[in-house]
């Protein structure tokens, strides 16, 4: 049986304020292709749909839009789960009238975890969707006021979940939780109040043939090959600029065992850090992609952002690598560096003319510099 494990989608997110609706209508257009082509028969989604509890309307649509044409384009059934980011009540809501034989929605933790049961020429394949819940909402579903951390709440929607699994059946869960030794990122927010420990084990998994979890960004194993994560579509942040995304292809055989492949996603933008000099910088080809400048300069340029963003209309952030030495590298008797006079004229000349001080320029600029420095000092 082929699954397309997905997660993390967080549609309706921006990208230090520009929109990435765009790119998200991309990624969205290469799931469908990526079920086509490969003839998928589970899409799996892992949680944060959204990324925030109530989402822009426009981010609503967009979903809409996307379920629909998974329905009409394709032959997979769906198993969705609310992740952290998402309104667990907003997810459930759309399960209310989706076909039970071939979509599973779950928002909200409850006691009874019913999987939806697939079948293919080895048998049964049941699949449990656990989305994620707080610990005061898992101890009124549970009714266990002992429930006290994510791994608390994980265990009991596991063993209420395992408890519906049919006898030989192949397990396959999806969870959106952070199981302990995976790799975070930035954007990811944390699962549990400050202080509190949010990992799970990977063990608590024992029995199921694979799972799907959704929360950390970045692909990868945790725990073990079968424990996974897909990863988010898109990067969210600089920390995972250059990083590859990608979406994952799993085949489950008649045993339960899984042959992973891992589809790239081809963002319509890419993250870049780029490092140099202005001068350096805004000589690039011009490009579309978000963009963090780190200036090897050592003083301070006039307008640099307006000047990147000629070239990088999406530009983001701006840093100076001179105030990113580690303090060991600084002498501590070294004096803090400061823009000269001179520097700066000729900074102002190269933004609004294209071109610097030219050397007789720079005898005259000197020559008035020094004149007044003389009559400070006479004063």
């Amino acid at each position: 049986m082929k699954i397309l494990h997905t997660a993390d989608i967080h549609l309706g997110r921006q990208f230090f304020g520009i929109s990435l609706e765009d790119d998200h209508a991309a990624v969205l257009d290469q799931i469908v292709e990526t079920l086509r082509l490969n003839a998928v028969e589970v899409l799996v989604i892992a949680g944060d749909i959204f990324d925030r509890a109530a989402p822009p309307t426009s981010a609503v649509r967009q979903f809409n839009q996307f379920l629909a044409r998974v329905a009409q384009e394709t032959n997979a059934a769906i198993v969705m789960i609310a992740g952290n980011h998402d309104s667990g009540d907003r997810i459930a809501a759309m399960s209310i009238l989706p076909d039970p034989e071939r979509v599973l929605i779950r928002g909200v933790a409850e006691a009874v975890e019913p999987p939806l049961l697939l079948a293919d020429g080895h048998g049964k394949v049941a699949f449990s969707a656990l989305p994620f819940s707080h610990e005061y909402a898992a101890r009124e579903a549970f009714s266990d006021a002992s429930i006290s951390s994510p791994e608390d709440v994980l265990r009991a929607q596991l063993a209420a979940a395992r408890s519906a699994v049919p006898q030989g059946a192949r397990w396959v869960v999806t969870a959106h939780a952070f199981v302990a030794g995976g790799d975070a990122s930035e954007a990811e927010r944390a699962l549990t109040r400050v202080g509190g420990i949010e990992t799970v084990p990977a063990e608590a998994f024992d029995g199921a043939h694979y799972v799907a979890l959704g929360h950390l960004h970045r692909p990868q194993t945790a725990g073990a090959d079968h424990v996974r994560y897909c990863g988010a579509p898109l990067a969210f942040g600089f920390d995972e600029a250059g990083a590859e995304k990608s979406m994952t292809l799993v085949d489950l055989d008649g045993d339960g065992a899984v042959q992973i492949e891992r589809i790239a996603f081809a963002p319509r933008r890419g993250v870049r850090v780029l490092t140099g000099t202005l001068a350096e910088l805004v000589a690039g080809a011009p490009s579309d992609d978000f963009v963090k400048a780190v200036l090897t300069d050592e003083t301070p340029r006039i307008e640099p952002m307006k000047r990147l963003r000629e070239v990088y209309p999406n530009a983001c952030q701006l840093a100076y690598a001179r105030d990113q030495r580690a303090p060991e590298t600084k002498s501590a008797f070294e004096p803090a560096r400061q823009a000269r006079p001179i520097d700066m004229i000729g900074d102002f000349l190269d933004t609004v003319r294209g071109a610097g001080l030219d050397d007789d320029e720079a005898k005259v600029v000197a020559a008035a510099l020094h004149g007044i420095e003389t009559k400070e000092q006479s004063a």
